[in-house]
């Protein structure tokens, strides 16, 4: 419904903020790590969102780029993961991070999350790689035989897991070095190149 709200930023406290947009306050819940990285109040932002609504609550919940947001409705859909839980999640590891522990099944880096013990990690990497698979854009094409290192093919699934196209991966990777950068190294650069766009 909302993709994103534009406009003064008017109250930032350690769960929210409340944007000003043409005279109308909209409480936006942001986690701890995007809302230190927004501009002093009285500035313009832009944050991108998700409507979230319940029964019983219609919330707003914002994020700093569309790759964290990719981030919280992937674990917002997680069985047992609530919109608070999912922020409390991202106020503690970087999109970057978290799509390599999925793909690596890498527990241990989600069980350094307050709140996620053993088995919430092991259930949440078991979910979001069966959604994953489904995705038609995650899916490689085996035909093709790409001659790229195995560092640059984990790098680019863990972009597809934000949310990119393969295609605009590959081309964003055409400028970088990519024998000498490891696949974190390769992931940053490239969402720094992607999120330019």
């Amino acid at each position: 419904m909302l993709a994103y709200i534009k406009g003064k930023l008017e109250i930032k406290s350690n769960i929210y903020v409340v944007i000003d947009v043409g005279g109308l306050g909209y409480k936006v819940y942001m986690s701890n790590l995007s809302i230190r990285e927004l501009p002093e109040i009285g500035e313009t932002v832009k944050v991108y969102t998700h409507y979230h609504v319940r029964e019983d609550e219609i919330s707003i919940y914002g994020f700093n780029t569309n790759e964290e947001l990719r981030l919280f409705e992937l674990l917002i859909g997680v069985s047992g993961v609530g919109a608070k839980s999912a922020i409390s999640m991202l106020s503690n590891i970087e999109p970057s991070s978290f799509a390599l522990a999925i793909l690596n099944e890498d527990t241990t880096q989600l069980v350094k999350v307050p709140g996620i013990g053993a088995k919430s990690a092991a259930r949440i990497i078991l979910e979001l790689k069966d959604k994953l698979k489904k995705e038609e854009d995650i899916v490689t094409d085996n035909k093709k035989k790409s001659n790229t290192n195995e560092n640059v093919e984990e790098a680019i699934q863990a972009l597809q897991v934000l949310g990119y196209q393969k295609k605009e991966i590959e081309k964003a990777f055409e400028s970088l070095d990519k024998e000498n950068l490891s696949i974190e190294d390769l992931i940053k650069k490239g969402l720094t190149i992607l999120s330019n766009k």
